[in-house]
């Protein structure tokens, strides 16, 4: 894996946020998709049984950052850590997930537990391969909290009815995600 200087790797992951944050308040997460090249991958567990992975700059704009955003309007991810390893070229990102929905301590519901992103980069602000992680408990809890409140769009609660048909979802058994990734020293 190429080293990248680190100067580069703050101002991507920066770039990234800042589009990511402007994505939550204009609800266009798609602007995200040129921080991919066209064969990156991207993928996250979707529980026991399923794995979600986009496998091109496509899939990942058509997928992750489309039909997977919908009906989450308003919703917030805001990063609270990034890790940088230039000598690797990978970056985690530690962040939130925040409704829209104020709970009764007048800050937002939230997902409980820990959020982020690794990123690989691929130069030319970029990224090659990305895998998110989450709670996915936590997730379906509140999702589930706040459709028995009616405070889910009606686009959210389609895609909750589609579950593993949506667009992406594959079989846990069919995809290895350590298989993405290189072997290197650690």
């Amino acid at each position: 894996m190429a080293e990248f200087p680190r100067s580069e790797l703050e101002e991507m992951i920066g770039r990234y946020v800042e589009t990511s944050n402007n994505a939550a308040k204009n609800g266009d997460w798609e602007a995200l998709g040129q921080f991919y090249t066209d064969d990156a991958v991207y993928s996250w567990n979707n529980g026991p049984k399923h794995e979600f992975v986009a496998r091109s700059r496509k899939e990942i704009v058509e997928w992750a950052l489309g039909t997977e955003m919908e009906g989450l309007v308003g919703w917030n991810y805001p990063y609270v850590r990034t890790l940088i390893d230039d000598k690797q070229g990978e970056v985690i990102g530690i962040w939130r997930q925040l409704s829209p929905i104020s709970n009764d301590r007048g800050g937002k519901l939230e997902i409980a537990g820990t959020g982020g992103s690794w990123f690989r980069y691929a130069g030319d602000f970029q990224w090659s391969w990305q895998r998110d992680f989450f709670d996915h408990g936590n997730a379906g809890a509140l999702f589930m909290q706040l459709a028995q409140a009616g405070e889910l769009s009606d686009e959210f609660l389609a895609r909750m009815k589609k579950g593993s048909k949506m667009p992406g979802w594959i079989k846990r058994d069919d995809f290895d995600w350590y298989d993405t990734i290189d072997d290197r020293e650690s």
